[in-house]
């Protein structure tokens, strides 16, 4: 009897995270003496694979060369997706998909059936080629720059250029990137490539066709514009993803600014520029990314609290960021509008939504509530600690963002088994959630009487 797809998503998950933990809790995987314990491990290898970034123990000075190489294989492997990578293998080596692999792939990259052989190569494509060049800007600002020998800067480059596009997180310095937040240089790239990988797979490949089939056109001319101002046959999904992304990442950075502009344990010493570049700086990492190159600890609770909103969205699906994704918030908006404005239907440039979709957003919405606010009553009952505090870790742990004030580094062990599985269920929870209601969608025979409760 074969596994539900929706479920083999979980379980090849779940498989890295185990055979994470037994390699990094092996004696080569620690720089000191002896091994790692074996919750230090498990809670590194679930925050690689889930591409979440919130550790424990300092990363560039805990783990060996070796431990540090396995980390940077797991945030490969977690933000390709482990189904999508085991058939990329598959297909490499064999030369062809069987259809229970296909079912599989499937049900995590949201992919056609007819499409997911060709797409598998294109992402491995998309993925080396963005990281390669933000690893070679990087390598180039931290060698020219910084200073760096170049053996040292090709590896922080590298390192950092593939967990920023995996949205991970993880860094080499204990400061995070706090030590460059004057350094456009290394601020915006590491940003571009989260931003990029934030916006999902589907977004980037859907992007690389049109501008492909259109670049004579647009050479040319500046081509036909739909009603909503955007190419005629862009997607829906698209449309949602771009549109509301830039929304969120405009407002994290206004919102960053206003509540830190003089806030002396942040923004307030910086000069205008470099204010906006970390209120810039922080918005794009709540998409899901944890680097920041300011002090999170010494954020106020206002900030702390809409960053929590910010990162329980998340980023685009079917891609590296994690949350409840920004086409459910955008389901949920334009379901909200439709009702209060009376309309039968809910629509979104120019395009009708299905009862299913907004069936579904709002499941994964409540659910991801659910289980953040559960995780933080947990959390608050375990721990010394306000009240923001311990719902931004909660919040950045759902959302994979990795983000932390202070608080994670310092928990206790049941603490920290919290947020394991928090972080698993960010990660893994939404696909594997979405792809079932999708996947047992059918169509009822008959009619229940109709009867309205009283709302509000």
């Amino acid at each position: 009897m074969h596994t539900h797809p929706a479920r083999m998503v979980a379980l090849g998950f779940a498989l890295a995270v185990v055979t994470g933990t037994t390699v990094l809790a092996l004696p080569i995987s620690r720089a000191g003496d002896g091994s790692a314990p074996l919750l230090t491990a498990l809670f590194t290898a679930t925050s690689a694979v889930c591409v979440t970034g919130l550790t424990v123990v300092d990363t560039g000075t805990y783990w060996s060369g070796f431990g540090e190489a396995v980390i940077l294989f797991l945030i490969q492997a977690g933000g390709f997706g482990i189904m999508a990578l085991a058939s990329l293998l598959a297909l490499l080596v064999v030369g062809r998909l069987r259809l229970m692999t296909l079912l599989h792939a499937q049900a995590e990259s949201k992919f056609g059936m007819g499409e997911v052989r060709g797409v598998l190569k294109r992402v491995a494509l998309v993925t080396v080629a963005v990281e390669a060049v933000t690893a070679a800007v990087l390598t180039a600002r931290f060698h020219f720059g910084h200073g760096q020998p170049l053996r040292e800067a090709l590896g922080y480059g590298v390192f950092h250029a593939v967990s920023a596009f995996n949205n991970a997180g993880f860094g080499l310095y204990a400061d995070s990137l706090t030590g460059y937040a004057h350094d456009p240089w290394v601020l915006l790239p590491v940003a571009g490539a989260v931003i990029l990988g934030g916006l999902g797979f589907p977004v980037l490949l859907e992007l690389l066709r049109h501008w492909r089939a259109n670049r004579a056109a647009r050479r040319a001319t500046a081509g036909p514009a739909g009603p909503s101002g955007v190419p005629r046959g862009w997607s829906l999904h698209l449309r949602l993803t771009l549109w509301l992304s830039a929304a969120l990442l405009a407002a994290g950075t206004a919102l960053t600014l206003l509540l830190e502009w003089s806030n002396r344990g942040t923004l307030g010493p910086l000069s205008g520029g470099d204010k906006l570049l970390g209120a810039f700086f922080h918005s794009a990492m709540l998409r899901t990314a944890g680097f920041n190159a300011t002090d999170i600890a010494a954020m106020e609770p206002a900030t702390l609290l809409s960053s929590s909103a910010l990162m329980f969205i998340g980023g685009g699906s079917a891609g590296t960021a994690g949350g409840i994704k920004v086409t459910t918030f955008a389901v949920l908006g334009v379901a909200i509008l439709a009702e209060v404005r009376g309309e039968s239907a809910a629509g979104v440039f120019g395009r009708r939504l299905s009862p299913a979709v907004l069936r579904q957003a709002l499941t994964v919405a409540l659910l991801g509530v659910a289980a953040v606010l559960a995780a933080s009553i947990a959390l608050l009952a375990t721990v010394d600690a306000r009240a923001d505090v311990v719902l931004f870790e909660a919040a950045s742990a759902f959302g994979t963002v990795g983000l932390t004030a202070g608080l994670t580094g310092e928990l206790p062990g049941p603490a920290q088994l919290i947020l394991i599985a928090l972080m698993f269920l960010g990660r893994v929870g939404p696909i594997t959630l979405a792809s079932a209601l999708a996947l047992r969608e059918r169509k009822r025979r008959y009619q229940l009487p109709e009867e309205r409760p009283i709302i509000g």
